[in-house]
């Protein structure tokens, strides 16, 4: 089985201002000259990781990785302000601009297979590869499954019974606007506890093996704010998509390679999402491995990896 490549770091960083409000925070890794790929993180919110320049060959792609509005470095943080879909995908097509790139490669995961879809089918002429993994589709059914109480509840029912804990009965028939009033409350106590308590959950469904380290990871507070407020703010307005939109656009995308691959036992993102896009898109090569929903599962990397370098091989 293919293995990421080995640690790498950037060989050049960037602030890059793409409004009035708000400022990314961009790294530039591997050849300067290579194969230009565009890394698009998870969450919403989430934010980069050294590991995600790791998916490629660093001689042979030129990668730009960026936390998204609100994400990780960049600024303000937190922030909802002008925080959409589509502000995301001008901000791709800013970067490709600001980087003198004509036609790049899309990878992206989880909430980066949404971002990646959307920014695809608004600019197909300018991607020349898709890799997605873990998909997400943002449909109501989608947000049901995992953050109100639908099916992940009964697979993670201790967890599940933690993330609940801090909202009253009266209010759980809702969770998802139960959170979204504490996390925008004007408390700091009652946003980053609703935070740490949103980004457990989330963690603690992630990895097909348990992972208290992955857990906690995601229960900092400088991950949790980020990744809880921009996702209650995205869901609740199903990532500011039309429905079945993602599904009904991809016709525009049938000419580009695509990769898909997804755990078979991801309980955050149902292997239904990806099953569903690949009916609808028998072009691409679609991939169910033995994983979760993590995109360092050995299965999920192995079929990345091969995905970045078949690409290599195709335009280098």
């Amino acid at each position: 089985m293919r293995t990421m490549y080995p640690d790498i770091e950037p060989y050049r960083t960037h602030q890059i201002a793409v409004d009035a409000r708000h400022t990314l925070y961009v790294e530039e890794c591997g050849n300067p000259e290579g194969l230009p790929v565009v890394f698009l993180h998870g969450g919403p919110g989430a934010g980069l990781s050294p590991y995600h320049r790791r998916f490629f060959d660093p001689a042979r792609y030129r990668i730009v990785l960026f936390d998204q509005r609100g994400a990780g470095r960049s600024t303000p943080f937190a922030d909802l302000t002008d925080n959409t879909t589509w502000h995301l995908v001008g901000d791709i097509e800013t970067l490709r601009e600001r980087f003198g790139i004509e036609r790049w490669v899309v990878f992206g995961g989880s909430w980066g297979s949404t971002l990646a879809l959307a920014y695809a089918q608004t600019h197909p002429e300018r991607v020349l590869g898709l890799v997605l993994r873990g998909i997400f589709l943002s449909r109501p059914e989608e947000i049901r499954w995992y953050y109100e109480e639908g099916g992940a509840s009964w697979i993670l029912p201790e967890k599940w019974q933690r993330y609940a804990s801090i909202i009253p009965l009266a209010e759980r028939g809702n969770m998802l606007d139960a959170y979204w009033h504490r996390l925008t409350s004007d408390d700091e106590t009652v946003r980053l506890a609703a935070a740490k308590a949103w980004g457990a959950w989330e963690g603690g469904g992630i990895t097909l093996e348990e992972s208290p380290e992955t857990e906690a990871s995601f229960a900092a507070p400088d991950v949790a704010l980020s990744l809880a407020r921009i996702e209650a703010h995205y869901f609740r307005h199903l990532a500011f998509l039309e429905p079945g939109q993602l599904l009904r656009n991809v016709e525009k995308l049938r000419r580009i390679p695509t990769t898909i691959v997804h755990g078979r036992y991801d309980i955050i993102c149902p292997a239904k999402n990806a099953c569903d896009l690949a009916a609808e898109w028998p072009e691409a090569d679609f991939h169910i491995v033995l994983a979760g929903h993590a995109a360092t599962e050995p299965a999920i990397v192995d079929v990345l990896v091969q995905a970045t370098d078949r690409l290599a091989d195709r335009y280098c």
